[in-house]
């Protein structure tokens, strides 16, 4: 009768460990004790609707529960602990960084197609993920961009932990937030070369992915407010080169404009900065790599 008893007390012990690891998956944090506690009532209500088990295996099942909850409570806080651990890490990394300020980067999000929300999600998250490896990173602001947009729900859908990036989001646009003479408008209509990375300026990108790019819409823009304009140097060091398609263009994707700037400022090399975002697909080649 008793061995009946502990299978029946074990049955019921796995049952609720599989119930905990669900809540872990549909829940968050912030709620996992109190998940837990509604187990621990659940299993106690379970046993009184149920056949009544003696005293010892009720405890036995009471005790190895608890036990197996404050093992999985440390392993949450554990993981909490580490993620405020590097976001305060960053944080610092970001404030002084051998006494540098960051560059401010701005990614205006006005005026994104419908169609294209998808793109622009996964080059944002790919854009975050190269600033957080870079020695030197900048500061990020998303403007124009609003937190009951399609844009958002799509990048909190593609993005894991989005709401917690550590950057800027905000509604206004980026001519509002910054004086207009510290504004640069990176455009590959500018007939402008960036010839350096200031630390006194502010960068924006236009939130554009290829296929939506209308002919110097970014540049009109920049026009309309009096903001300074300025192209990659892909003209000065880089040739075009043949291709099947004859394919080639200046127009990057934001991430990819990000990465050259971000590999500029670290190594003040345009030649090797340009090679880390311009692929051949665009039809262009270092100036040195052609026989």
């Amino acid at each position: 009768m008793d061995w009946k008893l502990e299978g029946s007390a074990r049955k019921t012990d796995s049952r609720v460990l599989q119930e905990q690891e669900v809540i872990l998956e549909d829940t968050g944090e912030d709620s996992i004790s109190e998940s837990f506690q509604l187990l621990q009532i659940d299993v106690e209500c379970e046993h009184l609707e149920g056949e009544t088990l003696p005293t010892g295996s009720a405890m036995w099942c009471s005790k190895n529960v608890q036990r197996k909850q404050r093992h999985w409570e440390k392993i949450v806080a554990a993981k909490k602990s580490k993620r405020k651990q590097e976001k305060e890490r960053r944080k610092a990394n970001r404030v002084e960084n051998s006494g540098i300020p960051n560059h401010l980067l701005v990614v205006n999000l006005e005026r994104v197609s419908m169609l294209l929300l998808s793109r622009l999600a996964g080059q944002i998250r790919r854009l975050y993920g190269s600033n957080k490896k870079a020695d030197r990173p900048f500061w990020i602001y998303l403007t124009g961009f609003t937190t009951d947009s399609h844009l958002y729900e799509e990048c909190l859908r593609m993005n894991d932990g989005f709401s917690s990036y550590l950057l800027d989001i905000t509604e206004e646009d980026c001519f509002s937030l910054f004086p207009l003479e510290t504004l640069v408008y990176l455009t590959p209509d500018s007939e402008h070369a960036l010839e350096d990375v200031d630390l006194n300026k502010v960068y924006i990108l236009g939130g554009l992915v290829d296929e939506s790019i209308q002919k110097k819409v970014t540049f009109q823009k920049a026009q309309e407010h009096s903001v300074k304009t300025a192209r990659l140097p892909i003209q000065e060091y880089m040739v075009r080169c043949q291709n099947r398609k004859n394919y080639h263009s200046e127009i990057l994707a934001i991430n990819q404009v990000f990465d050259i700037l971000s590999a500029y400022f670290e190594t003040q090399n345009w030649p090797e900065a340009l090679k880390k975002g311009v692929s051949s697909r665009k039809g262009y080649v270092l100036q040195n790599s052609v026989e």
